[in-house]
């Protein structure tokens, strides 16, 4: 089996993982307009088309920090896709609204549709834990922050003023809840299938 082709608008992704300025901003000129008007045009406002872009951008940021995002196809249909799918979802969700799609717009990539959709997946899963990690106590939340950004277990006991031996444990508990709370969630079956 071959290797899939980096594409050289991988520079985009690198750009964003960078923070470099110059590259964030040929995002927004090059690739936000198309997203705007798209939204504009399906029940959706200029507000609401920016927030989609940065919870977009956010994500192929978390993912590409995360996961080592390899860009295989042009940015432009990856972005489109990606930001066409939370809009579709938003609608979903608040379907008050009436939902009028215009469908012209769209790319027949596959390699954008399957980037597009591991994306997405990956930014249910992150919003999945985030609220399931929510609903974890004030303790376990705290020591679980803690081990995030302390690597050493001894230091996370000192930070907490608890021993090593209480941390390890209650580390172990915790995370056996949120993996608990997680796996019990209707939407954890629906991410894995």
């Amino acid at each position: 089996m071959s290797e899939k082709k980096l594409h050289e608008d991988q520079k985009y992704i690198d750009g964003l993982l960078q923070n470099n300025s110059f590259i964030i901003q040929a995002i927004y000129d090059k690739f936000v307009p198309k997203v705007i008007n798209y939204i504009k045009q399906n029940s959706g406002s200029v507000d609401e088309a920016q927030d989609i872009i940065q919870d977009t951008l956010l994500t192929i940021y978390n993912q590409a920090s995360e996961k080592k995002l390899e860009l295989t196809c042009p940015f432009d249909a990856y972005f489109f896709l990606l930001c066409k799918r939370k809009w579709l979802n938003k609608l979903k969700k608040s379907s008050n609204k009436e939902v009028t799609i215009n469908e012209e717009v769209l790319y027949k990539d596959d390699e954008a549709q399957q980037l597009a959709f591991e994306t997405d997946v990956f930014g249910e899963k992150q919003e999945l834990f985030t609220e399931m990690f929510n609903k974890l106590g004030n303790a376990c939340k705290e020591l679980l922050t803690a081990t995030f950004k302390i690597k050493s277990m001894e230091e996370v006991a000192a930070s907490l003023g608890v021993t090593y031996a209480y941390a390890r444990k209650k580390k172990s508990l915790c995370i056996g809840k949120l993996t608990e709370l997680v796996q019990e969630s209707p939407k954890f079956n629906l991410l894995n299938n």
